[in-house]
């Protein structure tokens, strides 16, 4: 079988979790890859055969997207031209997290293409949502990037096609430990916004990790280094606690390590508000901003914020192998099942 495994490579969530599916699609089939996508901070450690702009969003220093920036990014008409010169007659199956370049490719020419990504699980039956709804957000979710079948990754399994995260590997050999900082990535504000509230907090030594800047600085009790993925994981091994923005990796493997989890969702980005909606069942802070007002809240979250702690288990290749039996037989076979049957 060949088969396409398709990455969304603004931000670094869905690079992060491809470093445990590729591996795992390869055990079971003949797997290209393609990322798409402007604003990822890792480095992979496989080929990449297709790099493609994509269609992306770049996070601003307000709290959430840069809309010009976007639009002055954004090249709908490569878009296109990237749809129409990916030669997707050459693979059977493409698997898809959340990448529109190739979802659009295999809609276009009748390619099957199935989802394994958070944002499937996000509109998902049972998926938690907040207060309040968001019409474009939904649109969007559902119609970026278009699947056959989608199954999705979430902190909980709400239902049969929902998996918990992918914690990868290089997080589940880590030996966390509790030095006492607290570990910060909120790649939509600007460092002097971040510092200015941080450093009132000075009980607290504060690891930034910014998108913003390409030197380290010192200021106060607030430490700002430019991202790396090697860093960032020593400062989340030892930290006490995580601040950052409500995506779903990084809440993700602060809970698996035992650490306390505060997210601050993106202005207008309706995924990251469904993804607080969940963080906070398990026991996730969540605050509106970082601003003035804010300070109160984060310094009760230091002195009183609960640790989080959640066995999310490892069953990449077991879902890898899950999606490709139910493609090859056309069954609708649950994790469960599959398991059962890769047994007998």
């Amino acid at each position: 079988m060949k088969l396409l495994y398709a990455i969304q490579g603004t931000g670094n969530g869905h690079v992060t979790r491809s470093l445990d599916v590729v591996p795992a699609l390869k055990e079971f089939a003949e797997v290209d890859v393609l990322i798409s996508g402007i604003q990822s901070d890792i480095s992979l450690p496989f080929p990449v055969k297709y790099k493609l702009t994509g269609l992306g969003f770049i996070f601003g220093q307000k709290g959430g997207v840069d809309i010009g920036a976007t639009v002055q990014k954004a090249k709908p008409l490569n878009f296109v031209k990237e749809i129409n010169n990916l030669p997707i007659h050459k693979y059977d199956l493409v698997i898809n997290d959340f990448e529109p370049v190739s979802a659009w490719a295999c809609k276009n020419n009748g390619i099957p293409c199935i989802g394994l990504s958070h944002q499937a699980a996000v509109l998902s039956e049972g998926a938690p949502l907040p207060n309040h709804s968001d019409v474009m957000g939904e649109v969007i979710l559902r119609n970026y990037a278009p699947t056959n079948l989608a199954y999705g990754f979430h902190f909980k399994a709400y239902n049969t096609k929902v998996f918990t995260p992918v914690i990868r590997q290089q997080i589940r050999d880590l030996n966390p430990s509790n030095k006492g900082h607290y570990t910060v990535y909120l790649p939509a504000y600007s460092d002097e916004t971040i510092v200015s509230i941080l450093s009132q907090i000075k009980e607290v030594n504060w690891q930034v990790f910014s998108k913003h800047n390409k030197a380290p600085i010192v200021v106060g009790n607030v430490n700002i280094v430019p991202v790396n993925n090697v860093a960032f994981t020593q400062s989340l091994e030892s930290c006490a606690g995580i601040l950052c923005g409500a995506g779903f990796e990084a809440p993700a493997e602060a809970m698996f390590l035992g650490k306390k989890v505060l997210v601050i969702p993106m202005a207008n980005q309706y995924e990251q508000h469904c993804n607080a909606a969940g963080a906070a069942q398990l026991g996730a802070k969540v605050i509106a901003a970082l601003q003035q007002e804010s300070v109160t809240e984060i310094r009760d979250w230091v002195n009183n914020g609960a640790y989080i702690s959640v066995n999310f288990p490892n069953q990449t290749k077991e879902i890898c192998g899950l999606l490709l039996h139910n493609f090859k037989t056309n069954q609708d076979l649950n994790l469960e099942e599959y398991l059962k049957l890769a047994v007998s």
